[in-house]
């Protein structure tokens, strides 16, 4: 009996840890606050934000399931790498919030072609699948989008406030 209590007591404390954890209260950007450009390096799952040359924050991101290369056609499960706009918001997706990326560019769609396939399209940053926020932070453990840049609810909240429509976003490898 006194066993399973103690096991009881551990499961509540371990349970507890992951939740703070997968919901840690990162330092907010201040209110007012906008952002010039992001900076996506895939090969570290960073995604930067920098108004004037300076970085003002650095979230951890999960990527498509294929995440080694450049995007190549639909379907194919990779982040697309270059340089891009956001270029529009949804307020209604699936996963709470997504800044648009402007992929496929006409350079993406021509090699697309070239290879007789569709480049692809809808590649978003965004935040969690609708009713799993829970997930929190634990979701960067594995790489799990078609394609698109992943980050928490909250992230993509503070995100969609510091982001305006036209911002520049490289992503590298």
């Amino acid at each position: 009996m006194r066993a399973k209590i103690l096991l009881a007591v551990f499961l509540i404390i371990g349970a507890t840890a992951i939740f703070f954890f997968a919901h840690q209260d990162r330092k907010v950007l201040p209110a007012g606050t906008t952002i010039d450009r992001i900076l996506v390096e895939k090969s570290e799952r960073k995604l930067s934000i920098l108004r004037g040359g300076k970085v003002l924050k650095t979230y951890h991101v999960a990527l498509g399931r294929n995440p080694i290369g450049a995007k190549e056609q639909e379907g194919d499960n990779k982040t697309p790498e270059g340089i891009y706009t956001i270029d529009y918001r949804n307020p209604k997706s699936d996963y709470h919030l997504a800044l648009h990326i402007s992929y496929p560019s006409a350079e993406d769609i021509t090699r697309a072609a070239q290879r007789g396939v569709n480049a692809g399209f809808d590649i978003m940053i965004h935040g969690l699948p609708n009713g799993q926020d829970r997930i929190g932070a634990a979701h960067r453990q594995k790489d799990w989008t078609a394609g698109c840049i992943a980050v928490t609810d909250e992230e993509i909240d503070e995100l969609y406030r510091v982001t305006p429509d036209g911002t520049t976003i490289e992503i590298r490898q």
